[in-house]
């Protein structure tokens, strides 16, 4: 198969879905790889690093698209990639479909076969090609979080770790797991006060394992978030599921909190899972205020640091290519987690929690 890589236009998004060593891979088992140019600068690639392996170098986006029978992509198309849906086309990228509409029927009208990453499951429940950038994702939304509190940003002005003499700041996390565990783990690192907020009692024994007890969780109902949101400095939204996130936060828990506190949420591109994140922001203009208190919103939060996320999103996503790219669709109906990817094929929704996000007709793939 001819695997095609096109250059990202998301809104600042440098990450690119394969590195020259994956295109190698593909290369080993008898398949094409064309890429567009300069797809791969962003992530310190040159095009000639990709020559190197055996790739062809196209032109222009166009090019990547039409002569492709499989497409490689790390953020969801744009409106502006719609016109290159076609038919028997296989796409294989982020979607997050629960909370872009049109972009599903887009996908459904166009007769794509479409594979998502955040859905494809493994039968322990894990999420393995969400997991590193949630890592990425988790991580940064403390360095991020940080530096919104800086009092030159809009901040209250509040160091995360303190000083002697001086307490740290609260930051509160609402989801115990990717990436409220890796948020947690910077967070503890900076010398901040740190809360997670979980629904697993299960969840939360591991938390407290893992963090020797210097986590405090408590169990996510509306009293404990409402008490928690009043003191935080820093509150993360780090729930993600593949339907919509529910919002668990309310705008009057926000408007309880500090003049000048931080919300990160992680899960906006599911929707987000604090109401008053309503829209989605850029890495150019990332915040807004609402109530007093700065809302960072950025969907594509791990394309900041892009060397560092193409190579963890390649590590776990070329299996997958290297098994879609020799059988196309029949790898999924032989692979129960790959299965669970699917999410349009032949005109249909084919994942049950983005058909009824979207409101669209279900239909079911079954395993050969």
């Amino acid at each position: 198969m001819m695997v095609g890589v096109p250059k990202e236009v998301k809104n600042s998004e440098f990450r690119v879905s394969l590195t020259p060593a994956g295109a190698a891979a593909l290369k080993a088992e008898g398949h094409t790889v064309v890429v567009q140019a300069g797809a791969g600068e962003g992530s310190g690639f040159p095009d000639e690093a990709y020559a190197a392996e055996g790739a062809e170098i196209a032109p222009d986006a166009a090019e990547v698209w039409e002569r492709a029978g499989m497409i490689m992509k790390v953020k969801e198309p744009l409106p502006e990639e719609y016109r290159y849906f076609r038919k028997g086309l296989l796409l294989f990228t982020y979607l997050h479909l629960a909370a872009a509409p049109d972009l599903a029927r887009a996908l459904a009208d166009s007769g794509v076969t479409s594979v998502a990453y955040e859905t494809i499951q493994l039968p322990n429940g894990t999420l393995p090609l969400l997991t590193p950038m949630s890592e990425v994702a988790g991580r940064m939304a403390v360095q991020i979080g940080a530096q919104f509190l800086e009092q030159f940003y809009g901040g209250r002005g509040v160091l995360l770790g303190g000083v002697p003499g001086v307490p740290p700041a609260e930051v509160m996390i609402v989801g115990g797991g990717i990436v409220g565990t890796n948020a947690a783990k910077i967070a503890l690192g900076m010398g901040a006060d740190v809360v997670i907020i979980e629904k697993s009692a299960e969840r939360m024994r591991y938390l407290d394992d893992v963090f020797g007890g210097r986590v405090r969780t408590l169990m996510s109902n509306a009293t404990n978030i409402a008490s928690a949101v009043r003191k935080a400095d820093l509150l993360i939204g780090a729930v993600l599921i593949p339907a919509p996130a529910p919002h668990l936060v309310t705008e009057e828990m926000v408007r309880s909190m500090k003049k000048g506190a931080v919300i990160v949420d992680v899960a906006v591109d599911q929707g987000g899972s604090i109401a008053t994140v309503d829209r989605v922001t850029t890495h150019d203009d990332p915040v807004y205020v609402k109530h007093g208190v700065l809302h960072y919103a950025v969907a594509n939060i791990p394309g900041a640091v892009p060397r560092t996320s193409t190579l963890a999103l390649t590590n776990v996503t070329l299996p997958y290519a290297l098994m879609l790219a020799s059988e196309g669709l029949g790898a999924a109906y032989r692979n129960e987690a790959l299965l669970k990817g699917v999410n349009t094929h032949e005109g249909s929704i084919t994942h049950l929690q983005v058909a009824q996000a979207v409101g669209l007709p279900y239909r079911t793939l079954t395993p050969l």
